[in-house]
């Protein structure tokens, strides 16, 4: 297992690259592109005539279980003994962590064909790698056994653990279905062409563990674990690389589909003002990938397991089969269809237009993934981002409550015409004593309509 934790890791730092979200920047009436991650109904009446996605980048880390100690640490995911470096571990009980996340939105356009209806055509690649629900003795004896304290006894359950690569190709809708009064209803759809590069997966039912210090084996009873990847021999995943083929249209990957939906309400009185309220509700991501041919090994039983051997030996799932039965185990190996499922979440927003050009925005993001299915979710939370937005230059302050941590996180969105550089949590840039952090960057073109009327409140 600790092969696999390292083989993973080596993966995402190859490809170089936990919110994903811009708020610092996508809350703004100027941003469309941006803005329909958030809800794909603010393409409807959007500022913009028409608008072309140069490139964007964001990198986030998010956790429980410990503060990050150094901001230079997030490069280095592990030390020279495979021991983990980014977090200092604090607290007790069950664990999740998101140790990175990448997302990279490649070229794109928007297009307003008239006062009513929007199209856009989006490109993004996105890869999270993720442990939900892992208990801190477990993890600390398989990433780091030579700290582990001596007879450890404790029992795992109903953890697991994604790591996912993927790219997508979005075509999106933005349409004013109702537009009477001082009521505006405004509606969207985004169906995206999903193509999986790779994954790897753990699910455990159950384990209960006995360690001893400095032996570097210890004893899982009442296994009952399910591993599975579209990766057949670790040394491929870890060392071969990633190429812009196996990224995009990689025949052995997954294919799949995505979904989002969303609806806005605008409250704007008087025509020729900037809209009062702007209400916002959607769901995000929804969909999976399927991996027709997935290399699947289900693991029970009783037996000793060691890390060093694992490392040395296990390197394909013809390996992970023998050594498991050598070590007192039952093994189910084979191929089959798996799905990996996409963070689903609902995404609502409250923005209200305080005075001239200054606003203030409420967005919640509550998760709707299955923690018991392969895949990737994003963790709760509540922001509120006071803004100065204007065409030309905007500036958000996003204050965020992040229920993993319960802690709050603060970040900054700066946004010159097109070009915007933020951060949703930016506080490990100051302070030692973070749970999370996260930077985005990227640059578009905009033509922005003529009208004699207020922004329309996208």
């Amino acid at each position: 297992m600790k092969k696999i934790l390292l083989s993973l890791t080596l993966i995402s730092v190859a490809f170089t690259g936990s919110a994903q979200r811009y708020l610092g920047v996508s809350t703004g009436n100027w941003n469309a592109l941006n803005s329909m991650y958030l809800n794909p109904a603010y393409l409807g009446g959007c500022n913009e005539k028409l608008a072309i996605n140069l490139f964007s980048f964001n990198l986030g880390v998010d956790n429980n279980l410990g503060t990050i100690s150094s901001l230079s640490d997030i490069s280095n995911t592990t030390n020279s003994d495979g021991s983990n470096s980014i977090f200092k571990e604090t607290g007790s009980g069950k664990f999740s962590m998101m140790v990175p996340s990448i997302e990279v939105r490649g070229p794109s356009i928007l297009y307003r064909i008239n006062s009513k209806h929007t199209l856009a055509l989006s490109t993004r690649v996105r890869v999270f790698n993720e442990f939900n629900n892992f208990d801190r003795g477990l993890y600390s004896t398989i990433n780091n056994p030579s700290a582990a304290n001596p007879n450890i006894n404790f029992s795992a359950q109903n953890f697991n653990w994604t790591a996912h690569l993927w790219s997508e190709v979005g075509l999106s809708y933005g349409g004013v279905a109702f537009d009477q009064g001082p009521f505006k209803v405004k509606v969207g759809a985004t169906f995206r062409y999903l193509m999986g590069a790779g994954y790897m997966g753990v699910k455990g039912k159950n384990m209960d563990i006995s360690y001893t210090s400095g032996s570097d084996s210890f004893r899982a009873n009442n296994t009952d674990i399910e591993y599975a990847s579209n990766v057949q021999s670790l040394d491929n995943g870890s060392s071969n690389g990633l190429s812009s083929s196996k990224i995009f249209g990689n025949s052995a990957g997954g294919k799949g589909f995505g979904t989002d939906l969303g609806a806005i309400l605008v409250y704007k009185p008087n025509e020729d003002k900037d809209y009062t309220a702007l209400v916002s509700l959607a769901i995000t991501d929804i969909g999976f990938i399927n991996y027709n041919t997935s290399y699947n090994a289900s693991v029970t039983g009783n037996g000793y397991i060691s890390g060093s051997d694992i490392s040395k030996n296990v390197k394909s799932y013809d390996d992970l089969r023998a050594y498991a039965l050598t070590k007192g185990y039952s093994v189910d190996t084979g191929t089959k269809a798996t799905k990996v499922y996409l963070p689903t979440a609902m995404v609502g927003s409250i923005d209200f237009h305080a005075i001239k050009k200054f606003y203030i925005n409420a967005t919640f993001i509550a998760n709707m993934a299955k923690d018991e299915n392969f895949g990737s979710k994003y963790y709760s939370q509540i922001t509120f981002t006071p803004r100065w937005d204007t065409k030309v230059f905007s500036f958000g302050l996003p204050i965020t409550y992040n229920t993993l941590s319960h802690n709050m996180r603060l970040g900054m969105g700066l946004r010159l015409s097109g070009f915007f550089i933020g951060s949703d949590d930016m506080m490990a840039n100051f302070s030692s004593n973070q749970y999370g952090y996260n930077v985005y960057v990227g640059g578009m073109i905009p033509i922005y309509r003529k009208s004699k009327s207020k922004q329309e409140g996208n």
